[in-house]
């Protein structure tokens, strides 16, 4: 069983929570998910199956599509509303005033990452330290921000709710609840997010995910594995070049593919399949050759 699962994660579950359950449904160990999605988060969450988890950081390395609502007037300790208030203060700001915040950042930043994240320092995730009230330094990391649309905003008058919502095209890496933070800061005034959706994942979307009611479902019908999407599918972005029975052997073997093929015109990345066409792996151009970058063998014993 190899290929992707394009879960939509329900709040209240861990990213862990759902690979742990997937192994349950699909009787697989091999399992893994790119990109972290916090516990009351939702949305796109993506999950490699057996061979597919050798893949986990080229589908990590998508652009991530969010919507958010941020909550000004409020700082607390995780940077979301589910954290521990720290300070309230009034809100005095101007709809150009928050549009000229949330594009400071357009372009990206080096953005420090938060106590409250499932990052490693010295062999401790952050939170087990931030639950201990240990705050370390941690070092800051340059993210993209590609673009920030303002949905709503709810700024005016004695009775608004100093609510921001917005959709966010970002790196990985990105923390869109340090962006509201950040954004805070810049304000004056603090902010906190206070909801998140991921809607998309490079190309998987939200509009196509699946609950794990319905892999659950799936899997007692016996069709779980109609659910996988292709591990190809992770780089149809490359050229590429189906082998001839002659090289049958040579790219099952993870052997390198001499001059000669007509393929140095196609780029420096390729997909390889054999001549019946499973998915054999990625090469790259090195030199004169074609040499094996990641095999994946699909369909292959």
């Amino acid at each position: 069983m190899d290929g992707v699962l394009n879960i939509f994660k329900e709040k209240g579950y861990t990213s862990f929570d759902v690979c742990r359950k997937l192994r349950g449904i699909l009787h697989e160990r091999h399992i893994g998910h790119a990109g972290t999605l916090d516990p009351e988060a939702e949305g796109v969450l993506l999950v490699a199956v057996g061979r597919a988890t050798k893949a986990i950081g080229d589908l990590t390395d998508g652009v991530k599509t969010y919507e958010a609502v941020m909550q000004l007037g409020v700082s607390t300790d995780t940077q979301d509303m589910t954290g521990t208030v720290l300070a309230r203060k009034e809100v005095h700001v101007t709809r150009d005033e928050v549009l000229a915040a949330l594009h400071s950042f357009d372009g990206g930043y080096d953005q420090i990452p938060p106590m409250y994240s499932a990052l490693h320092v010295n062999g401790k995730r952050l939170y087990e330290l931030a639950r201990k009230g240990e705050i370390i330094a941690r070092e800051a990391r340059h993210i993209i921000i590609y673009d920030v649309h303002v949905n709503d905003l709810d700024i005016e008058g004695s009775d608004a709710s100093n609510r921001v919502r917005f959709t966010i095209r970002c790196s990985k890496g990105t923390y869109v609840r340090t962006f509201c933070a950040d954004v805070g800061e810049i304000l004056g005034c603090g902010g906190a997010m206070e909801s998140l959706l991921r809607t998309r994942v490079g190309q998987y979307s939200a509009a196509d995910a699946l609950t794990l009611g319905q892999v659950q479902k799936a899997a007692d019908a016996g069709a779980a594995e109609s659910l996988l999407l292709p591990v190809q599918d992770i780089y149809r972005e490359l050229p590429c070049f189906t082998a001839p029975p002659s090289l049958d052997i040579l790219v099952h073997n993870g052997g390198r593919i001499p001059a000669g093929t007509g393929l140095w015109d196609a780029g420096t990345r390729l997909r390889i399949l054999d001549s019946e066409g499973h998915f054999i792996g990625i090469y790259r151009k090195e030199k004169e050759e074609l040499v094996p970058e990641k095999m994946f063998l699909v369909g292959l014993t």
